[in-house]
């Protein structure tokens, strides 16, 4: 009796068991495979963090000069040209997503990135080997720079493909929250080494770790993403050109408006996320500490922010209306934020402000990649993702805290980075409206 009592329990144990164990593996490896996939983006976002960290190190061992400004304006120039290669990186990494597929195109972005940080952290100092010392660390920048050129445009459109139309969002939002992540792990890492490791261990090895951690992870993004599943087979990419050429001759207004609808998104980060602690300590004379609040919360946000505005764009029909009220709702925060800075209003208000201009930014950014995503046809798409992204950042990320030192010297108005703010979301806002939305089919 008891063997036929136990029978169906058995018989139901045998069958549910392989079947949740099969749910849960195939759970484990769709995470592993975002991980893979936006581990690079995340890794750039990483290498900018401490690279700044510790630009004042790379300024005296690189480029010593008689003067520390000058070492230390050497080692930002160095950082900045990595975004010159960006738009190349994009051309020709996005066109070999589009032509190979974005399997082997994240598989060889990840190997050339791997290669730029070994330069960067590996390579010898002025005074061991001269000029060849400061020319590794610039040709590290720029291969880094060209790689992260096709990053966004490849995983981006594996984010979108990789699944049904009804999770779009929240998928694309990993692209966004391993930024935010990434951010704080680089942040982290800086304050770590520079409060428990003396001057010289800093300045003799402890300057290189972040490099050599985040160089020490990407051989795990290389394995997982050679085994990630192909979203897309190209067929008739040779019989209609190649992508850059069908880019310009079917897309030229949207590849110009998504360029330009990119401007608000990439200076907000930029000042707000990079460029608010150095104005506030050197503009505004505000504590050092109070300052890299901003960034701290700023990264914080970003890195939660993205997953529920993934899920609010999925429960929406069309992505420019919510894109429309949040960039309104931004440009309408940005004079507030810097006159509350300005004249000293509590630092808890102005707090309050950038976070609400953050969550705001963190929504643009998950609509915006969708919006661009599904303009194009898969095709094209890696190729026009990456031209645009990378033009855009390259032309108002890349230049913006320059472009806003420069205004504040010009003019000696601590309103200047508010002033440009307000025109890059201006410049946006007419992109948009501009724009002509694309139905959102269920199969591309």
């Amino acid at each position: 009796m008891n063997k036929v009592k136990c029978a169906p329990a058995e018989a139901e144990a045998a069958v549910s068991l392989p079947f949740s164990a099969t749910a849960m593996d195939s759970r484990r490896a769709h995470a592993k495979s975002l991980f893979a996939v936006t581990l690079g983006n995340g890794l750039e976002i990483y290498d900018f963090a401490v690279y700044s960290f510790f630009s004042v190190i790379i300024g005296h061992l690189f480029f010593p000069t008689d003067s520390d400004s000058a070492s230390l304006l050497l080692a930002v120039a160095t950082f900045g040209v990595g975004f010159f290669m960006r738009p190349l990186g994009s051309l020709v990494l996005g066109h070999y997503a589009d032509k190979h597929g974005r399997k082997a195109a994240l598989t060889l972005i990840m190997a050339l990135m791997a290669l730029g940080v070994a330069l960067v952290a590996f390579a010898p100092t002025y005074e061991q080997v001269g000029m060849l010392a400061p020319a590794l660390l610039v040709c590290g920048r720029l291969l880094q720079g060209f790689s992260a050129g096709g990053e966004v445009g490849a995983a981006t459109s594996w984010l979108m493909e990789a699944g049904g139309k009804s999770q779009r969002g929240v998928r694309v939002s990993w692209q966004m929250a391993s930024q935010g992540g990434a951010a704080l792990l680089g942040a982290a890492m800086g304050a770590l080494l520079t409060h428990s490791l003396s001057h010289d261990a800093l300045y003799s090895w402890g300057w290189r770790i972040p490099f050599i951690v985040g160089l020490a992870i990407m051989p795990v993004g290389i394995y997982i993403r050679r085994h990630l599943n192909e979203t897309h087979t190209p067929s008739a990419v040779h019989a209609e050109g190649t992508p850059a050429a069908r880019l310009w001759r079917e897309h030229r207004r949207t590849m110009l408006l998504g360029i330009l609808l990119v401007m608000k998104s990439t200076t907000t980060f930029y000042i707000i996320v990079y460029y608010m602690p150095a104005y506030m300590v050197h503009t505004l004379h505000m504590p050092e500490g109070t300052s890299y609040w901003i960034s701290l919360m700023a990264a914080t946000l970003t890195l939660v922010v993205p997953f529920f505005a993934g899920k609010l764009a999925d429960r929406l029909p069309r992505r420019k209306p919510l894109l429309l009220g949040c960039g309104i709702g931004s440009l309408l925060l940005v004079w507030p934020i810097f006159a509350s800075l300005h004249h000293g209003a509590p630092f808890a208000l102005t707090i309050a402000l950038i976070s609400l201009d953050q969550i705001l930014a963190n929504i643009t950014a998950v609509a915006f990649f969708l919006l661009i995503l599904e303009a194009f046809p898969r095709p094209v798409r890696a190729s026009g993702m990456a031209l645009i992204y990378a033009i855009g950042v390259t032309l108002f990320g890349g230049f913006a805290q320059f472009n806003v030192t420069w205004l504040l010297n010009v003019t000696g108005d601590a309103m200047a980075p508010a002033w440009y703010l307000l025109l890059s979301a201006v410049v946006s806002l007419s992109a948009l409206l501009a724009w002509r939305e694309q139905p959102v089919l269920s199969d591309d």
